[in-house]
């Protein structure tokens, strides 16, 4: 069995089907420890977790902050904006820098993909987690949603998620929807979803599909309504209007009316089927308000799973084989 311990966590396609599995079952064991009065476990205590953030994103950052405390680590995080990177510093010196300081794991996003990449040739100790880099991957966002998705499809059977491996999600049917270019998160998505047994399809507007999408593990659809018919997961992705989305379709209006999850076509779909988003939601444009607040979305549910989930992916880098991966 391939095990996620000690190793960096850069891409979903570093993982195989027994590393995934282990990282799940790994959160679903950390899981626990949020239901305690005391929400900490002494886990990495003396680690020192870097939290590098060159690109904003507050609830990201946040949850890997708060799963580090919650095993007991201390935080070093770098304030971008008023630090020397500001000033000229380059990367590399950034981050051999905060190594030189005793960092055990540097969590980093950047706007640049393969950073992360880049980051874990550099340093000689430290483990590196991607915590979302550029356009090209955010492996944790991936691996919360197979979480979360886990968690509803056992409690729908009346079985425990923890054990199940990837058993549940094994055959099921993703339709992952909207602005597929931009999103690292898709790029992950697809390739978790896929080492799980999953069935991919993806439906966007044609302008907003990678160059490379021919080379992927999915299906490739044009017409939204009749993709929703038989989907068991509907991954709605978020227009990203920072890295241009807006200017890849005639108008945002347009592409609510062709590539939305509206209230029409919410009713295509299943009473069981299960809506995620990566948040945060842009309400009325990929995603209608109602939907957003549909019982089969589980967007905030995603939001609760994001602690024990990088718990676990900080546990597993920082550990070695041989150490037990549970709580």
């Amino acid at each position: 069995m391939s095990s996620a311990a000690g190793q960096h966590l850069l891409s979903i396609g570093d993982l195989d089907a027994d590393s995934l599995a282990q990282l799940l079952e790994t959160a679903e064991a950390f899981c626990e420890v949020e239901q305690r009065s005391v929400k900490k476990v002494p886990a990495l205590k003396g680690k020192v977790v870097a939290s590098l953030f060159f690109e904003e994103s507050t609830r990201t950052r946040l949850s890997f902050e708060t799963a580090a405390k919650r095993l007991s680590a201390d935080v070093l995080s770098l304030a971008v904006a008023s630090s020397s990177v500001k000033k000229g510093e380059s990367l590399r010196d950034t981050v051999e820098t905060i190594e030189a300081m005793g960092i055990d794991a540097v969590v980093i996003r950047h706007r640049s993909a393969g950073a992360p990449h880049q980051v874990a040739r550099w340093v000689d100790r430290a483990r590196v987690i991607n915590a979302g880099d550029g356009s090209h991957e955010h492996p944790t966002q991936a691996l919360i949603d197979l979480f979360t998705v886990r968690q509803v499809l056992a409690e729908r059977a009346g079985v425990p998620s923890q054990g199940s491996g990837l058993d549940l999600l094994k055959g099921r049917r993703v339709v992952i929807v909207g602005d597929v270019r931009h999103s690292r998160v898709a790029r992950s998505e697809i390739l978790a979803y896929n080492l799980a047994g999953a069935s991919v399809a993806i439906c966007s507007p044609g302008t907003l599909l990678p160059d490379e999408v021919a080379e992927w593990p999915v299906e490739v659809l044009s017409d939204l309504d009749s993709a929703l018919g038989d989907a068991q997961i509907v991954s709605v992705l978020r227009m990203q209007e920072e890295r241009g989305s807006g200017s890849y379709v005639p108008s945002l209006h347009e592409f609510t009316a062709t590539y939305g999850l509206t209230d029409r076509r919410a009713a295509l779909l299943g009473p069981e089927t299960i809506i995620t988003h990566p948040g945060p939601m842009v309400r009325g444009v990929e995603i209608s308000s109602s939907v957003a607040d549909d019982p089969r979305c589980v967007v905030r549910r995603q939001v609760t799973s994001g602690v024990p989930v990088r718990m676990a992916a900080l546990y597993l880098a920082l550990s070695t084989p041989e150490e037990s991966p549970g709580a």
